[in-house]
């Protein structure tokens, strides 16, 4: 069972690398990146993104720094401070609100920092514990999973791993991702709130101001455990370059269909898990045994079937309609074959 959490995702900055192109609107795969990491977070309860607001592939709460272009320690005070104004709310919405911290943005979010231990520091909590919303044990508050917005590669096992490293080890305060050289990844992460929000607080004491600050300021003064990412989860786009080798990599013999797929899944609003196997074979038998376009009709009429099922139109009715449809191809095929 998935740890129940929110999300907070950074889609700020003046990506510079980029020479200020509005980065979160960037198309890989022809989905903008904001939308590749919001389907990859759409297990959280609630989720408010740090940012200009844009049409999104689901719901979201949005806010903005005040001023914008502090940096990612201010961007996610930002984006903490959304979420306590309203914990007891809905898990989605289409709202804007103003933060209130001092300073904001991101600008090249996924860069990564040094590994950095530290055991926990003391503190008062500021602001008071928050109540409502997805609980943490330990008396460490909500969960909450914090993602930049140049993720192309990011996937929901990510999340899931996260997750679970941090409910399996309740004495620590975070769960970050390590990329393949080792170093931590900040901005994909989950964290439990009472002590985040604590360091933010001790950070902008002592800085007078988060804008500006280095995320190490953060992960160095809480307890961490760390996650090995999968191959190509912890990918960012910060330069153009990135964004032609996220690109290509898509396109790739042994993931183009999978991408292709989930980009339809996204833009037609369906969220089902079908097996792409069936389809193909049925497709195949069709092409084979009746004529060539009658792969994709047959196909298109396999999901309308399913829709239409008793059961709601699941894989289970996706898997019988195309179980039918594929015996019927074969009996065409075998009529051919007997007339010689």
């Amino acid at each position: 069972m998935t740890t129940p959490h929110d999300a907070v995702v950074l889609a700020g900055g003046a990506a510079r690398r980029l020479g200020g192109a509005d980065k979160p609107g960037v198309r890989v795969g022809g989905r903008p990146l904001l939308d590749r990491v919001l389907a990859a977070c759409r297990g959280a309860e609630r989720t408010v993104v740090v940012g200009a607001p844009r049409p999104t592939v689901r719901p979201v709460r949005w806010t903005r720094e005040d001023p914008p272009g502090g940096g990612p320690l201010a961007a996610l005070d930002a984006g903490v401070r959304a979420m306590d104004a309203d914990p007891d709310g809905p898990a989605t919405g289409t709202s804007t609100s103003t933060s209130t911290s001092t300073g904001a943005g991101t600008d090249d979010q996924g860069t990564s920092v040094a590994q950095a231990g530290g055991a926990p520091t003391g503190g008062v909590l500021a602001g008071g514990a928050p109540t409502g919303g997805a609980q943490a044990g330990g008396g460490g508050g909500r969960v909450l999973l914090v993602l930049s917005a140049d993720l192309p590669f990011l996937d929901e096992d990510t999340v899931h791993r996260l997750l679970g490293a941090l409910s399996d080890h309740p004495e620590a305060e975070a769960a970050l991702l390590t990329d393949a050289e080792e170093r931590d990844q900040p901005l994909v992460a989950v964290y439990r709130t009472t002590p985040l929000r604590r360091e933010l607080a001790r950070i902008a004491e002592e800085r007078g101001t988060l804008a500006g600050g280095p995320l190490r300021r953060l992960t160095g003064a809480l307890s961490l455990v760390r996650v090995a990412a999968a191959p190509h989860a912890s990918f960012d786009c910060d330069t153009w370059e990135d964004i032609a080798t996220a690109r290509a990599r898509i396109r790739e013999h042994g993931t183009v269909l999978d991408e292709w797929i989930t980009a339809v899944k996204d833009e037609l609003g369906i969220e089902l898990d079908v097996d792409t196997g069936v389809l193909l074979d049925l497709a195949r038998d069709a092409a084979h045994g009746v004529a060539r376009p009658a792969a994709p009709l047959t196909t298109f009429l396999v999901g309308y079937a399913a829709a239409r099922a008793a059961d709601g139109g699941g894989p289970e009715a996706v898997a019988e309609a195309a179980r039918k449809a594929a015996a019927l191809a074969q009996r065409w095929a075998a009529e051919q074959d007997e007339a010689g």
